[in-house]
């Protein structure tokens, strides 16, 4: 019999054995996991000649054991893309899906980089000017606003169509992504837009697109946890006739979350073509995936309702570890997608698994 205890007016029953195991900690055990799991690949494969991912024993670089060097890179390859996912998200917590941030990024990096380009490149004029000279050498923050508002443009779009007429959030979306990667492609008529003003450039360079993807997550945690944006969130993903029912105006918040998740696709394209110094129409391929499979490894539902942004960097994290791990044992470009669409798979299969067993319990 379960250990049960009293308490309250009615006495109310406790019953220990429900207990709710956080979500996170479970990510965060799975990551270390695979973390072992490629440790110990790396002793027993007999290629890989004893090698590890993350320690280095031998050297003692940098007064530690720890392979700073790779540790960077799994992080740094995570950042841009958990950057989208923040705002993926909300977007699924609320009980829709963007399939446009992908291609958001490739058409806002594109956008971007024409109002960022220095003016002068060794002395001689920018070969790669989109505009006039007016455009050369503005203040940063216009580039920046340019960008944040076109990804609020495209996210208020998405959420209006998906609000007002009620078309499903994937074809919505769908239509959103065909829409951006032409824009993209038609921006520059293909060629590529470079040589950024410094000060755009310092944005992404160095480690930047990490600090940003972790103050992002802070402030977007606080945001779902303790504000009404964040309740009304997961309300409306739980149940959409009751949220609608105490109050809330559905529809309005819709838009909002989609303009949020477009906003941060924004950024990141301004981040991506920070660091790269140059912005391609091809930009952002696959990055909607990622950012969805980030979110569902961290344990966001796709029904909605349930999830956190914890959750998601800790899926991100596990994300770039899986991808660094299959590098470092030198598994083909072709395996790795297979492998992490069946690791995608996998997780929407837990994610059900442990819906019915919720339930069950309940």
């Amino acid at each position: 019999m379960a250990d049960q205890t009293s308490h309250g007016i009615g006495g109310l029953t406790y019953d220990k054995s429900k207990r709710a195991w956080p979500n996170e900690a479970n990510v965060f055990i799975a990551l270390v996991l695979i973390i072992l799991i490629f440790e110990a690949l790396g002793q027993i494969l007999p290629y890989m000649n004893g090698q590890s991912m993350l320690f280095d024993f031998n050297t003692n670089r940098d007064g530690t054991i720890l392979n700073i060097a790779r540790i960077k890179i799994v992080i740094l390859q995570v950042s841009i893309i958990g950057i989208i996912a923040l705002g993926v998200t909300q977007v699924i917590i609320s009980g829709g899906i963007d399939l446009s941030s992908g291609p958001l990024v490739g058409a806002a990096a594109m956008i971007v980089m024409s109002f960022a380009q220095t003016e002068l490149v060794n002395g001689n004029p920018n070969p790669k000017a989109v505009f006039g000279p007016w455009s050369f050498d503005l203040p940063v923050i216009i580039p920046i606003l340019v960008g944040l508002a076109f990804g609020a443009l495209i996210g208020a779009i998405n959420g209006t169509f998906i609000a007002l007429t009620r078309i499903p959030p994937f074809i919505a979306t769908l239509g959103m992504f065909l829409i951006c990667r032409g824009i993209a492609q038609w921006w520059t008529k293909g060629q590529p837009v470079s040589f950024p003003t410094e000060q755009y450039a310092a944005l992404g360079a160095g480690m930047m697109p990490v600090v940003w993807f972790v103050l992002l997550a802070a402030v977007f945690f606080v945001i779902m946890k303790f504000t009404v944006y964040g309740k009304h969130t997961y309300a409306i993903g739980s149940n959409e006739d009751a949220a609608r029912m105490s109050g809330i105006n559905v529809k309005r918040h819709k838009i909002l979350v989609y303009m949020i998740a477009g906003m941060l696709a924004a950024f990141a394209a301004i981040v991506l073509s920070s660091k790269n110094l140059t912005a391609q129409a091809g930009m952002g391929q696959f990055y909607e995936l990622y950012a969805i499979a980030m979110a569902v490894i961290g344990g966001v539902s796709l029904t909605g309702g349930r999830g956190s942004i914890v959750g998601t960097v800790l899926g991100a994290m596990v994300f770039g570890v899986i991808q660094s791990g299959f590098t470092f044992i030198k598994l083909d470009a072709f395996y790795q997608l297979m492998a992490m669409g069946a690791i995608i798979i996998s997780a929407v299969v837990l994610d059900q698994w442990r819906q019915q067993r919720a339930a069950m319990r309940s």
